[in-house]
């Protein structure tokens, strides 16, 4: 049995992105209850060096419906990156898997052997397609739902591995 590179693509970014606002949504919870001003957790970092979980969340949207789009050949759309509240990310989330539920198998299967270049900060990289989704895509994309999970969960968020993993 083989899987299809839609198959290996969309349901798993529509699941990690689920699994994120659920998350996210206790750590709205968490903050109400104790009365602690959302920006703290929203600005919050693992180290001084690493991005906060606000920007966490934006990367991992922005990581699955540009790549989604790119395996798709599809225009993607773009978001500004300017939520400030768990409400803003929550509808970040929603508004990307609405862009991931657009796309069709037909449009990403066939993608395994197909070059995707994409820009970087400082260069231009390309990858077939098949490596591009399982040696970028989906690593980065659970790197990022990860470090957002951590980061609520080293501030007090009653999170634990089947928040992240989401139901069965």
């Amino acid at each position: 049995m083989t899987i299809s590179m839609y198959q290996a693509s969309v349901p798993a970014f529509i699941r990690a992105l689920n699994n994120l606002a659920a998350i996210l949504e206790k750590g709205v919870a968490h903050a109400q209850a104790r009365k602690i001003d959302e920006s703290v957790l929203l600005n919050s970092r693992l180290f001084p060096d690493m991005f906060p979980l606000v920007r966490q969340v934006q990367i991992a949207t922005d990581t699955v419906r540009s790549g989604a789009g790119r395996l798709a050949q599809v225009d993607f759309p773009s978001f500004e990156d300017k939520e400030s509240s768990f409400q803003e990310l929550s509808l970040r989330i929603r508004n990307t898997i609405g862009f991931l539920e657009s796309l069709q198998p037909a449009q990403i299967d066939g993608s395994e052997d197909r070059t995707i270049s994409w820009q970087t900060r400082s260069s231009t990289k390309s990858m077939q397609g098949q490596p591009y989704l399982m040696n970028h895509l989906l690593p980065n994309v659970h790197f990022h739902v990860t470090t957002a999970y951590n980061i609520l969960r080293h501030n007090g968020v009653e999170v634990g591995k089947k928040d992240f993993l989401g139901p069965a």
